[in-house]
């Protein structure tokens, strides 16, 4: 299987366990990773017979904006579902991070991997 990869997709959303963060938007960035098979669509030079990876960073960044999760987790596990439904890949690894949540720190969150990877 062949990668196709979105890195650093920045949306704003509401996130976070503390009140004060039930309040407001804050910046996720996302990384996605996706398995497909890009012979077809080299062969073809045709989008109709590719990932759209424009597709899939704005029915993302659409579904990420308007959730309030509480856990960066629950936001990941539901944005891999929705790749792994709506675009059929196999596989998907999603990195979702909060920049900023701990002093000190540029950035935590989370990485997961999600179906098969051939």
């Amino acid at each position: 299987m062949d990668i196709i990869y979105i890195s650093q997709l920045r949306v704003e959303t509401v996130i976070g366990v503390y009140e004060w963060e039930r309040h407001i938007r804050q910046v996720v960035l996302l990384d996605l990773e996706m398995a497909t098979d890009v012979a077809r669509a080299a062969a073809t030079d045709n989008i109709a017979d590719a990932l759209n990876y424009k597709a899939v960073a704005k029915r993302v960044a659409a579904f990420v904006e308007g959730t309030r999760f509480q856990l960066v987790e629950t936001l990941a596990e539901r944005v891999a579902e929705r790749v792994l439904d709506e675009f059929g890949v196999p596989w998907v690894r999603l990195r979702v991070c909060k920049e900023g949540a701990l002093r000190g720190v540029k950035e935590v969150g989370v990485l997961i991997e999600r179906g098969r990877r051939d």
